[in-house]
């Protein structure tokens, strides 16, 4: 076969590809809600600012802070595509199933309200699914996006789940539990889900491995939130994910 080096090497690259076409993509925003009447309006405006077609899909998880009547006026106005709710507080994993079963975009992603993750990194995490090369991609950040220097022992459990899961999936990663995890519309809708609280994250990692789809990561910028800020994770939903890292690997 002739050819140069570089045009013989490129024709394996664009085997296998699955490109989206940039008009036709939709992107579901998935945003689980509970409390955050201080900052839902303010990602809501932060997700439209982002030039991609999108479904925002929130789902209140019964709070109790006013967060429910804000979310009602933003629909009203047209700032929110779906709005729902649970009839009684049923976790975030469970808001997130709620807000997939009512996604119909190409592309989904996951939305946290308060603020810590920016929409603004969605175009590098939505490019490699684009560009037909990826079925998920993961929002890292650990590969050298700008971060809010906060706790030590979270970066410490965090590096602990993250190797233990890998260990099980035989992935690569460097941030399982990231909440930016965008995935094409029709695998993350086959997907077998669950979990009703944070351990959704071990779960999706597992079931898109055991469905081989391919993965890839990119840096992502973090604001984390500190407890008096009202971030909700603790120390018992670390020692629950490494129960779910083994439970979604070993026992499926």
């Amino acid at each position: 076969m002739s050819g140069t080096p570089n045009q013989i090497d490129a024709i394996p690259r664009l085997r296998g590809r699955t490109p989206i076409q940039p008009a036709d993509l939709v992107l579901s925003v998935l945003v689980p809600v509970y409390n955050e009447k201080s900052t839902i309006e303010m990602i809501v405006d932060q997700i439209r600012t982002v030039a991609v077609h999108k479904q925002i899909i929130c789902v209140d998880d019964q709070s109790t802070d006013g967060t429910w009547a804000i979310l009602q006026r933003l629909k009203e106005h047209g700032r929110i595509d779906v709005l729902l709710r649970h009839e009684v507080n049923r976790g975030k994993g469970a808001a997130i199933r709620t807000a997939l079963a009512a996604s119909t975009g190409n592309v989904v992603i996951v939305q946290d309200a308060d603020l810590e993750y920016d929409p603004a990194d969605w175009p590098a995490m939505l490019e490699p699914i684009v560009d037909g090369r990826a079925d998920a991609v993961f929002g890292s950040r650990f590969l050298g996006g700008a971060h809010r220097v906060l706790y030590f022992w979270h970066s410490v459990g965090n590096s602990a789940l993250t190797t233990l899961s890998n260990m099980a999936t035989n992935l690569n990663l460097t941030d399982m539990e990231t909440c930016y995890k965008a995935v094409r519309g029709d695998i993350a809708r086959s997907l077998r889900l669950t979990s009703d609280r944070f351990g959704l994250e071990p779960e999706i990692t597992a079931r898109l491995a055991q469905a081989k789809v391919r993965i890839f990561e990119v840096p992502i910028s973090y604001a984390g939130r500190t407890y008096a800020e009202g971030k909700k994770i603790g120390w018992r939903d670390g020692v629950a994910a490494f129960w779910h890292i083994v439970r979604f690997n070993f026992f499926a």
